[in-house]
């Protein structure tokens, strides 16, 4: 194949991918929209504010930018906490918290905040996506049966359902369940457009046995009209309100878009630029708040359709946004006629990923973090969406900081021959120098476990057998030190001296050597007595150092 060949052949696998993702995003649009109790033309002008912004300026190939099932669920709970009002003020204030979600984004993007995702940890997230799964398919549960959806949260509306067991529509049970079948069947055929043609499917079916006088709700009128973008006329009480609701939903889409997007680079050995992708999410949610739609962020169910069906560019997006376009010209009043139990099943598939135990076994096996998964579901269930993530998110802090608080001091010997300075409880074969404490802290150091930490350095000092010349404190886990850990580290040093033993402190990064020259200047000079060193090298160097103004006996 020629180099010309080449280009042609990666875009028509785009265009043929735009075709097929196409039918996948318009159902879960409406669908998305009708779980943050939008008009489902909310969730479509807000897959084309994404697609066409992340397709010129972001940066992943495969990543598609839409509303997704989390940031519906976010928003539905966002809006619930704000005061009542009209329809059309909390349209407004819906507006507004898209569009300061996009502030958000675009001021991390000129702070150079692309690790903002590592404030939460991936047991949280991945807990608070299961149980988030739990919640979107119970919500969707009184639609498919017809009833009236039960006040109160996740708890209150499975006993309130089957209260109302003698009211539910069989037949837009049995609906939601064929068109579920159906889905799953299809999901093999990745280059289907599973749910259009589920959709497509029922809209005859629905005529055929007519649904509507069976009780069997339709999506109804979709008006997708363009206006000329405005501005959301509000108080600046309900600016405060809806920045501090904002910054929670900008830090949940960023870390499910950005999780999304370097699953697929790593997978593919694609480089990964998080600033532009920072920058291309912030303005496809001011595009979609001034356009009064939902939020935005690249899922995973939709970024991994679009990679098996074979998309290689952005241009794949592009396509597809082109693709909603026509059909949104063209079709719209039939998938008005959709069977709202059908939009439920679009919903229940496109969550069911997550529901998957396997994503969360890994942290059962490696024993690690598994109260952080069941803190992040328990959170989500008992106390709603947004309230659930941030006791998830302050449990996680705290048991950081409970392990960091709790003091982690290793002994360390020569390893054989080498110049290797090893723990001594996990190689046999490394031995204690003579007349030398070699400790390393396995924490870093700072204000919460820096004074237990040296006391702890101190016991083991003086528990140590046999005569003793000299320490050495490895800090190599310290890349800096705070006031606390610096004096810590100097009555430590004088409390060594007094002992009439020589100290080095060793591995020390910059910031943290910098700092100490200042701190220990007073006690650096070697005057024929306890010498105290500074070492930015290995253990190694620093016995050598030691060996040279402190030489053994």
């Amino acid at each position: 194949m020629s180099a010309s060949a080449a280009p042609q052949t990666n875009r028509w696998q785009d265009v043929s991918a735009g075709l097929s993702i196409a039918g996948l995003l318009l159902p879960e649009a409406v669908a998305y929209a009708s779980i943050g109790n939008l008009a489902p033309q909310a969730g479509i002008l807000a897959l084309f504010a994404g697609l066409l912004c992340y397709g010129v300026l972001g940066t992943s190939r495969f990543a598609i930018v839409s509303a997704t099932s989390s940031s519906a669920a976010v928003l539905a709970a966002a809006m619930a906490s704000m005061p009542g009002g009209t329809a059309g003020h909390r349209l407004m204030l819906m507006a507004g918290l898209v569009m300061l979600t996009g502030g958000f984004f675009l001021l991390a993007w000129v702070a150079r905040l692309g690790s903002v995702t590592q404030f939460i940890a991936k047991p949280v997230l991945r807990g608070f996506s299961f149980g988030l799964a739990i919640v979107i398919i119970v919500k969707q549960l009184p639609g498919v049966l017809g009833v009236q959806p039960p006040q109160g949260d996740v708890l209150h509306i499975v006993p309130g359902l089957l209260a109302q067991a003698g009211q539910w529509n069989g037949r837009g049970a049995a609906l939601c369940a064929a068109a579920l079948l159906l889905l799953f069947l299809l999901r093999r055929a990745q280059r289907w457009p599973a749910g259009l043609i589920v959709i497509a499917l029922n809209i005859g079916a629905g005529r055929w046995l007519d649904l509507p006088g069976h009780g069997v709700a339709l999506v109804g009128a979709i008006d997708v009209s363009l206006a000329m973008p405005v501005l959301p006329r509000l108080t600046q009480a309900e600016w405060t309100r809806l920045a501090e609701l904002a910054f929670a939903l900008a830090l949940i889409l960023y870390a499910e878009s950005y999780g999304a997007i370097r699953s697929f680079a790593l997978k593919h050995g694609d480089p990964v630029a998080p600033e532009r992708d920072l920058l291309a999410l912030g303005m496809a949610n001011v595009l979609a708040g001034l356009l009064q739609a939902m939020p935005v962020g690249a899922g995973y169910s939709a970024t991994s359709a679009n990679e098996a069906a074979g998309a290689t560019s952005r241009l794949a997006g592009l396509v597809a946004a082109a693709v909603v376009g026509v059909i949104v010209l063209t079709l719209l009043p039939l998938v008005a006629l959709t069977p709202l139990p059908v939009l439920a099943a679009v919903v229940i598939h496109a969550v069911s990923h997550t529901l998957n135990p396997a994503s969360l076994q890994p942290y059962f096996a490696w024993r690690r973090d598994r109260l952080l998964v069941l803190a992040a579901i328990a959170g989500v269930l008992l106390f709603g969406v947004l309230d659930g993530l941030l006791v998830a998110i302050a449990i996680s802090l705290l048991l950081m900081l409970r392990r960091l608080s709790r003091p982690g001091m290793s002994v360390l010997g020569r390893l054989g021959e080498s110049h290797d300075y090893v723990k001594l409880a996990l190689h046999r074969n490394a031995r204690a120098q003579p007349e030398l404490l070699i400790l390393r802290l396995d924490e870093p150091l700072f204000f919460v476990n820096a004074e237990r930490s040296l006391h702890l350095a101190r016991a083991m000092l003086e528990e140590r057998a046999g005569p003793l010349r000299k320490v050495i404190l490895s800090l190599e886990e310290s890349p800096d030190l705070d006031g606390s850990s610096v004096e810590a580290l100097r009555d430590f040093a004088a409390f060594v001296r007094q002992q009439g033993l020589s100290l080095a402190l060793a591995r020390l990064k910059e910031p943290a050597y910098t700092v100490l020259q200042l701190a220990l200047g007073d006690m650096l000079a070697v005057q024929g007595g306890p010498a105290l060193l500074l070492s930015e090298l290995s253990v190694a160097e620093a016995v050598r150092l030691l060996d040279a103004v402190a030489p053994e006996k």
